[in-house]
């Protein structure tokens, strides 16, 4: 394969992230990685792979609401972001050029459901490894581990990570792990304690200084650092580990090898580093390849 037709998009320049929606209509982002589908791939003992070849076409699963992960833009409906390129990357060694792939938005709470009826052939999309989910479908990864961070304005300095929280007006989404994680350690009084509906909304009042910081997974963190470098940054250590994986049918040993396969070749020949740094890595902050979870 030639990696090295490598072009690199800017991110959306106005986009906002919901738990179950998107708002706004940004700009279209290229794909990072312009690489021709595999010939001749042969995954034995994978009914997954076998529908595939069958229908002619792979269905992925995805988010379309998280910038720099998986966004769907509302004037040209192309996907972009680092979600997006895993899952086409994916594709492509599967044999599947990005003209041959359907992406279905799964939300949240539906992606068990979803990858268990068989309704996509596989999940990209911030999905977490975890032993509950294990017990309903299975995993290939990590090719990504998150964590809870902080994201701040480039001018700040008093924030440098959830020890310097003391006294600063914190943000993150109504319900949310990240934010019952900041009461639960008592970060931050329970006065300064602010929550919203969406990250868009709380990062909207830190660019106009109603709070301190944002914070939830970096990852997404990184996203909105990612479109206004010159505005926010990130701060500190991660304070939680978030292994995401591809989402797959529970018994579908085969093509979950597969996959792993074709992460760590991804990990190993620089093409991981390639999409990252073309889409979340637009945020300043460094990344590198996970090591693999192969069970």
């Amino acid at each position: 394969m030639n990696w090295r037709t490598l072009t690199v998009a800017a991110l959306a320049a106005a986009l906002s992230l919901t738990a179950c929606g998107k708002e706004g209509a940004p700009g279209a982002a290229a794909p990072v990685l312009n690489e021709p589908a595999a010939t001749d791939v042969q995954v034995a003992g994978s009914p997954t792979f076998d529908k595939i070849k069958q229908r002619g076409r792979v269905v992925i699963g995805v988010k379309d609401d998280q910038p720099g992960l998986g966004f769907k833009d509302a004037t040209t409906n192309e996907y972009s972001g680092f979600d997006v390129e895993i899952a086409r990357l994916v594709a492509a060694k599967l044999g599947y050029a990005a003209d041959k792939i359907d992406y279905k938005t799964v939300p949240t709470p539906a992606r068990e459901d979803t990858i268990t009826r068989g309704d996509v052939d596989y999940y990209v999309g911030t999905y977490t490894i975890n032993d509950k989910r294990k017990q309903l479908i299975s995993f290939a990864g990590p090719y990504f581990v998150a964590g809870q961070g902080l994201l701040v304005r480039k001018d700040e300095t008093a924030i440098t990570s959830k020890d310097t929280l003391k006294g600063k007006k914190v943000c993150s989404v109504t319900g949310s792990t990240p934010i019952q994680r900041v009461r639960e350690q008592g970060l931050t009084e329970p006065e300064n304690i602010v929550e919203f509906q969406t990250y868009t909304q709380c990062k909207d009042q830190l660019l106009s200084k109603q709070v301190d910081v944002v914070t939830t997974d970096d990852s997404i963190l990184k996203g909105f650092a990612a479109q206004q470098p010159e505005q926010l940054k990130l701060v500190g250590e991660t304070f939680s580990s978030e292994p995401y994986g591809i989402g797959l049918g529970k018994d579908d040993a085969a093509l979950r090898g597969k996959v792993n396969d074709i992460l760590q070749a991804a990990f190993d020949d620089g093409t991981w580093q390639k999409i990252y740094d073309g889409t979340l890595g637009k945020s300043g902050s460094a990344s590198s390849p996970p090591a693999l979870e192969r069970y």
